[in-house]
């Protein structure tokens, strides 16, 4: 996948930012273990730290370029929400393992994170006519619900309870498993909307008759 790149492909573009990111977290962790070259190790932190958000965004961007209905018409929305979600998760989880005097910086990343995440997830959720039925019902419905009572949860106990250890634990844990909850609602409802052609026929249907429209107003 290294030898061609196609920015058309969003795949090839992942590619290009996983390869690196990957490289240059796991030399991080490694320098950082074994004390060594701690300049480097900063240098590489840096570099990983700034592929960051594309990588919590690229995997919502190849859901999109599917023919899969749910997730391809909220294409501008999924990104947010992921991103979103790896910021809340990424923000708790630093929360909950960092000294309760150092952890402000997280404490915000996640509260923002949240917000971003409910934002988005409430456009998916609504924005889309039919196609965004499956996000709200079934077990896709179901999950993202969970998702977002831990979400609100944990974004309250930080906001509220963020400044003690018990508070930062308790916020962090359920930040985290929020996020996790949403990738798996996400990824079902997208397959449940593959898998029922209404989702497909009905958009389409649609869109033909508003082409029709159009071409009599235009041509009277």
């Amino acid at each position: 996948m290294l030898r061609v790149f196609k920015p058309t492909s969003p795949l090839s573009v992942g590619s290009f930012i996983l390869s690196p990111f990957s490289a240059l977290t796991v030399g991080t962790a490694g320098l950082h273990v074994l004390g060594w070259f701690p300049r480097l190790r900063k240098i590489a932190a840096v570099g990983g730290g700034g592929l960051g958000g594309p990588m919590t965004t690229y995997t919502a961007v190849l859901l999109a370029n599917t023919a899969s209905p749910s997730w391809h018409e909220p294409h501008d929305e999924l990104p947010f929400l992921f991103a979103g979600s790896a910021m809340a998760a990424g923000g708790g989880v630093t929360m909950a393992l960092s000294p309760v005097v150092e952890a402000g910086p997280a404490r915000r990343v996640a509260v923002t994170g949240a917000l971003i995440e409910l934002a988005a997830a409430h456009r998916i959720e609504h924005g889309h006519g039919i196609v965004s039925e499956p996000y709200t019902i079934g077990r896709a419905g179901k999950l993202l619900r969970t998702a977002k009572a831990c979400t609100v949860s944990g974004a309250g106990l930080a906001v509220m309870a963020g400044r003690t250890r018990l508070g930062a634990v308790a916020s962090g844990t359920l930040l985290a498993a929020g996020s996790l909850l949403t990738r798996f609602g996400v990824f079902d409802a997208g397959m449940a909307s593959a898998k029922d052609p209404k989702y497909t026929v009905l958009p389409q249907r649609e869109r033909i008759a508003k082409r029709i429209v159009v071409l009599e107003n235009t041509n009277p």
